[in-house]
């Protein structure tokens, strides 16, 4: 195979091929943004040539974003069983084969079936969880900063697409710009096959950071073994206070962000008189301090306590969420919102992912991140129905941004009830 010349060729120069494998991750990453984001820019289009009714288009697009938090620990499960190079083909052919036969489609059932089922279970299986795994089997020093490059991979999807996407949707029409997603997970699936390996020991390499090569447990090769196993880690990990308290900070992850910003920022803006595109403007501001402030987290966490970084983020948060619900929306404070909201958007998730992999062991990591992951898109789906609710009974969205203020500033606290972990013995290790 070519990743085990690539291996070689790089052994011989002091350099480590879990670079490559992180590099693959990336890009898959960024791939399946830019699908999950081809959703946004469909909506309007499918109303408009079909006739389709807004919330029925909606649902569709509702079922994805379920099939793609609830995947989560049974994708690191299929991982562990089947290998990640095998599980990320498979989904991104799914996703591939989604977005093609779409671009045929003239039923609202069909719509639900490709974009709500079998694109939700593609990108699923190639969603945080994905990134998480990766880190944990092939890198042990600077699992942190790796981890932040991944997660950072998706708001890099959106912020590169979505703009392309919109503007081939409208001057081109919503299929030519499926096609330059299908293309994009083309490119992805192609470097997979040609480049991801399971294990560091598949191509005789220790982890990043260690010096012996460590053997994979092995697997039960029962299928159905594999589906339980999700099941069974979350029964052992529920009798920790430490998965509790990540499920728990990562439920008011994504209450106060996915679920409350992303989906109400644009109605939120237009009650102070901001237009959509100047929302919309805000909102790529956001992504971008996100991108680096994601980054530098993963940095920051393979130095520092992670509780304690934890705890300035969810702090942070709740702050600028309190600041914006009394502010006046001008220009100058929407500025500051965005620069500090902005910079710990997902920053959240290097530290959680070291405090799982720290408490619960590298091969459990992935199973356990899953499940704290199933949290944030539960916590993402009550902001998502409880700002609706407040701006349908109350015309304001001032409580639900307070609200998720104040459960930031919980979260901030309970965080540094976790007991520390202690610091890993690791060796040098070349680039």
């Amino acid at each position: 195979m070519i990743s085990t010349y690539a291996a070689r060729w790089m052994a011989g120069r002091n350099l480590h091929y879990g670079w490559v494998v992180i590099a693959t991750t990336f890009l898959t990453m960024l791939a399946t943004a830019a699908a999950m984001g081809s959703a946004g820019v469909m909506i309007q289009p499918l109303h408009e040539e079909f006739g389709w009714d807004i919330a029925d288009i909606s649902s569709a697009m509702a079922v994805r974003l379920v099939l793609f938090g609830l995947l989560g620990p049974f994708a690191a499960a299929f991982m562990n069983h089947f290998g990640i190079r095998q599980v990320v083909a498979t989904a991104l052919a799914l996703i591939l084969g989604g977005i093609v036969v779409s671009m045929f489609m003239t039923e609202v059932w069909q719509l639900v079936a490709l974009w709500g089922i079998v694109i939700g279970v593609g990108t699923g299986m190639t969603a945080m969880v994905l990134g998480a795994t990766v880190a944990s089997r092939w890198f042990s020093h600077r699992r942190g900063l790796v981890m932040g490059m991944l997660s950072a991979s998706n708001a890099t999807g959106q912020l590169l697409f979505l703009p392309l996407l919109a503007d081939l949707s409208e001057t081109y029409g919503w299929r030519t710009a499926l096609m330059l997603t299908a293309g994009a997970i083309t490119v992805a699936m192609v470097l997979v096959l040609l480049l991801m390996r399971d294990n560091p020991s598949d191509l005789g390499l220790p982890v990043y950071g260690e010096t012996t090569v460590a053997k994979p447990v092995k697997q039960d090769h029962k299928l159905l073994a594999t589906l339980a196993s999700p099941i069974k880690v979350l029964r052992d990990a529920s009798t920790s206070g430490t998965f509790w308290v990540l499920f728990g900070s990562f439920f008011v992850c994504g209450l106060s962000t996915n679920g409350l910003i992303q989906t109400h920022w644009i109605s939120i803006c237009g009650d102070f008189g901001i237009t959509p595109v100047g929302a919309a403007g805000t909102l790529a501001v956001l992504g971008i301090f996100d991108f680096f402030g994601t980054i530098a987290s993963g940095w920051l966490s393979d130095r520092y306590d992670n509780r304690v970084l934890l705890f300035w983020y969810y702090g942070l948060r709740g702050l600028s969420l309190i600041y914006l619900s009394f502010s006046g929306f001008s220009f100058y404070e929407l500025s500051a919102f965005a620069v500090f909201y902005g910079l710990d958007w997902i920053a959240t998730v290097p530290p959680t992912v070291k405090l799982a992999a720290d408490r619960f062991g590298r091969e459990k990591a992935g199973l356990v991140f899953g499940w704290v992951f199933t949290g944030h898109q539960l916590g993402a789906a009550t902001a998502a129905y409880g700002a609706g609710f407040f701006k349908s009974g109350f015309d304001t969205y001032m409580p639900a941004l307070q609200i998720a203020g104040v459960a930031c500033m919980i979260a901030a606290v309970a965080v540094m009830l976790l007991k520390k972990p202690g610091a890993p013995k690791l060796v040098p290790q070349a680039a």
